[in-house]
This record gives structure tokens, C-alpha cells and sequence, in this order.
């Protein structure tokens, strides 16, 4: 096993990272969160029950480990605080086990208020945010106004920084819905209970790995959603590739290291944005309905379609995974055929790589490779054998295209239903 193990989201989100951290889990001494907030929901579905996690690595279900929440994150503590006293009403034990970086940025109800005026301003530009003030923070923190948890430790450097923010503000985008003083009282609270989680993350980690600590860090959205390298601008404000996680956690990257990408068995998204393979037909339903694809975080239907290996082509350049966990397969069941995107055309000409350009990618017409479907239930199949003829094939192809081996292969929500190839 390598000393540290990542897990990225291979597409637009969604693709089920949250199980196979937790099924791993159990070997690790550390699990990080190195980029975005409440925007991101990772579910783990222990016998058949459900935890939905914002915030907190979802390899807090183990009780060995210790969970990071590292500096690239933006926090909003009321929505961490939630998850810790529901953690504790399960009597899951939270005391020194979750650790947030003093550099991390501090997520306050006036982004959410900031993220809504923006996205109306925007009107049919608007890029169907989740509306949980991620983008706004991360604008205060590239403007270097942000406000850090280090800030919450020195009260009034915390104070007048929040302040000035709020003025700041509040002339660029008039009502805040904020009340200033009552939130203060509210966060000298916080600045109490939070004091023995805030530490020098960074440090930690690396000392962590100087003595030979195992680690992993859990990717929150995915490669898509990157705003360096994803369909900008229907992204996520901050970079969920292989790069945010080092500049997330401030560790350097190591030679011990295995890298797996989370690909779902067919394509979805949330909110606005190109989508070549994007079905809306019975196709796309059947997929959503039998998929549950409905957001953790926003509860809004997800887009869904055919699996786009022009995508995960695209995807394994940047990421460059050693091994993928294909998830979701028991939702093809029952479809007769099945496609893969293999191509994109614009004006007859092939296009060799995903292209930047949202006018391009609008105009792309996709080629795809057909398969044979199954319709046999898969989800008591626990060895790869016994998995149907077409499906193994399917499976096959995938790999032959990404030129990647496929290790883990999900039949089912539940933690054991899985398959090791």
C-alpha cells in the first residue's frame, strides 16, 4: 500500500468518491479535504443507513482516524458545527479527531447573500451555483480580503477585518441581510468551541509523513469542475485536480503515492453548461431515476447521459491516475445498448483534444462506440467473473480506452457492494 493515496473526481462530480473513502479508510491514519466547502456533498451509505457529508472528510465513519480540513478550503462553521453534533448524536466520537488550518478561509452567511445578487445580475449567464457562497469567498480570498481562522483566534484583527468587509461590501451590493453585531457575539462563540481544532495543518501533515503516517486525501467536485481546467465558466471556484490537492494541504508531492480516479459508469452534471453526451430522453431519465441522481448538497436533478471518453482522456492527462474505481454500473442494467463518446467533430474535422472554447464544444458532434447492454441484476456480483458477459466487456473498453486499469468496480450504494478486480 502506498504511503499516501488520492481521490479525485474523474468528471463533473458526483461520481461516488465518498464510498471508496470510506471503504479505505480503515488503512489510513489521516483523511484530508484540501479544496471547496459546503458545496460538495460525499454520501456514505453504512447497511442502509445515509450520511451526507459537507464539510468533513467522509472518512470520519472510521474511528482511527484523524480527519484535516486543509487550508484551500472555505468554511462556513455553522454548517461544520451542524455536522459535528449530528456525527455526535450517532455516537461517532469527534474530540481531537477533526483539525481545521489556521489558513483556511472562513465562509460567513454574507457570501451566500453575495452569491444570490450575483447570480441574478448575471441572468441568463448565470452558471448554477449552489447558491452556499463558495465562489464570493474565494473572491474576498484572491482579493486578499479574506478572513482565515487565524483571524478568529485574534479577536480584534477578526473584528475589524469583518468590519471592514462588511462596509466593503455592503457598497458594492447593498443589503447583506447581515446583522453586524449579533453575528460578532455569534462568532466570539465560535472562536471558543473551535480552539482546540484550529492548528498549523501544514505543519502537521508534514511531520505526519516524516514519520511515516499513512494519508488520504479525499478530492471534493471534480476535474470539470476545476476552474483552471474544467468547462470555465461553469465551474467550482477552486482547483479539485491533482494540483489543489498539494496547494490545499501545503505538502509537496511524495514518490510513495497512488492516484485513483472516481468515474461514474455514465456521465452527470448539476447546473448550467455544456454536456456533449447529455441525454434528455427516456435514456437520461431512466439513468436519473435508477441513478437517484438528485444533488446531496441542492436536491436539484442532475443532467445525465453517456459515458464521454473524450472527457476521461482529457481527465487522465491532467490527473494521471494509476488506477480507477468505476462506480454506478448496476444503473445500466436493463438498457439494451449502451454508448461511449469516443470522438468529437466540428465542421468535419476530428479534434484531437478537449477544446477550451465553450462555442467549440457547443458545436462538436460526438461519435460514439455502441455496446451490448445486460439486463441481469449485478448487484449481488462480488467477484468479477461473475459479472455478465457484456458488462466485463464494457468494463474492458473502458479501460482500453483510458488506457487505465479498473480496480474497484461499484454494484450497488451500500459499502459492500463492490467489486476488487
Amino acid at each position: 500500500m502506498s504511503q499516501i493515496t488520492i481521490i479525485l473526481g474523474a468528471q463533473w462530480g458526483d461520481e461516488g468518491k465518498g464510498k471508496l473513502v470510506d471503504i479505505l479508510s480503515e488503512k489510513f491514519d489521516i483523511i484530508t479535504r484540501s479544496a471547496g466547502g459546503a458545496n460538495a456533498g460525499h454520501s456514505v451509505y453504512i447497511g442502509d443507513q445515509k450520511h451526507v457529508f459537507h464539510l468533513i472528510p467522509s472518512g470520519i465513519l472510521n474511528n482511527k482516524t484523524v480527519c484535516v480540513i486543509g487550508n484551500g478550503c472555505v468554511i462556513h462553521i455553522e454548517t461544520l458545527l451542524e455536522e459535528i453534533n449530528n456525527l455526535k448524536s450517532k455516537n461517532i466520537k469527534t474530540e481531537n479527531r477533526i483539525f481545521i488550518s489556521d489558513r483556511a478561509h472562513i465562509l460567513f452567511d454574507y457570501h451566500k447573500v453575495i452569491d444570490g445578487k450575483q447570480e441574478e445580475m448575471k441572468g441568463k449567464l448565470s452558471v448554477g451555483t449552489t447558491k452556499r457562497g463558495i465562489g464570493p469567498c474565494y473572491e474576498d480570498k484572491i482579493s486578499r480580503r479574506g478572513i482565515r481562522f487565524c483571524d478568529l483566534m485574534e479577536w480584534e484583527i477578526f473584528e475589524e477585518k469583518i468590519r471592514n468587509n462588511v462596509k466593503i461590501l455592503s457598497q458594492m451590493y447593498g443589503d447583506l441581510e447581515f446583522d453586524l453585531e449579533k453575528e460578532l457575539n455569534k462568532y466570539k462563540e465560535y472562536s471558543k468551541t473551535l480552539k482546540e481544532m484550529i492548528i498549523d495543518t501544514t505543519f502537521y501533515l508534514n511531520a505526519s509523513i516524516q514519520e511515516g503516517k499513512t494519508l488520504l486525501l479525499e478530492g471534493a467536485n471534480a476535474i470539470m469542475l476545476d476552474v483552471d481546467h474544467g468547462t470555465y465558466p461553469y465551474v467550482t471556484s477552486s482547483n479539485p485536480s491533482i494540483g489543489g490537492i498539494y496547494t490545499g494541504l501545503g505538502i509537496a508531492p511524495q514518490k510513495n503515492t497512488e492516484v485513483i480516479g472516481i468515474v461514474k459508469a455514465y456521465t452527470t452534471r448539476v447546473g448550467a453548461g455544456p454536456f456533449p453526451t447529455e441525454q434528455e430522453n427516456e435514456i437520461g431519465e431512466h439513468l436519473r431515476q435508477v441513478g437517484g441522481e438528485y444533488g446531496s448538497t441542492t436536491g436539484r436533478p442532475r443532467r445525465c447521459g453517456w459515458l464521454d471518453a473524450v472527457m476521461l482522456k482529457y481527465s487522465m492527462a491532467v490527473n494521471h491516475y494509476d488506477i480507477i474505481n468505476l462506480t454506478k454500473i448496476d444503473c445500466l442494467t436493463g438498457l439494451k445498448t449502451l454508448k461511449i463518446a469516443v470522438s468529437y467533430y466540428r465542421k468535419g474535422e476530428k479534434l484531437n483534444s478537449w477544446p477550451a472554447s465553450l462555442q467549440v464544444l457547443k458545436e462538436c458532434e460526438v461519435e460514439y462506440l455502441e455496446l451490448p447492454g445486460w439486463d441481469i441484476d449485478i448487484s449481488a456480483c462480488r467477484n468479477f467473473e461473475e459479472l455478465p458477459v457484456n458488462c466485463k466487456n464494457y468494463i474492458l473498453k473502458i479501460e482500453e480506452l483510458m488506457q487505465c486499469r479498473i480496480k474497484y468496480i461499484g454494484v450497488g450504494v451500500r459499502r459492500d457492494q463492490i467489486i476488487i478486480k
